[in-house]
């Protein structure tokens, strides 16, 4: 569900907003007729990790240290 709330409404009231948010609701703030913001909990943009999605996606073309030689003397 999405909910608008004016700025100077949404300054007066954020800990409230934030509070009453519900897991698939967002706040949006709207400055002049235009959406500025949007306030949505955290646990609603992050989904559980799951291992092994990227399998297969990172190929090693070559097992050298030659790409180091820049940084030598930082490594010692």
């Amino acid at each position: 569900m999405i909910k608008s709330v004016d700025l100077e409404v949404a300054q007066a009231t954020l800990g409230e907003l934030i509070a009453g948010l519900k897991p698939n609701e967002e706040v949006v703030i709207m400055k002049d007729h235009k959406a500025v913001a949007r306030l949505v909990p955290s646990s609603a943009t992050s989904s559980p990790r799951q291992p092994g999605l990227m399998k297969g996606k990172c190929i090693v073309v070559a097992e050298d240290n030659e790409h180091l030689d820049g940084f030598r003397e930082y490594m010692q």
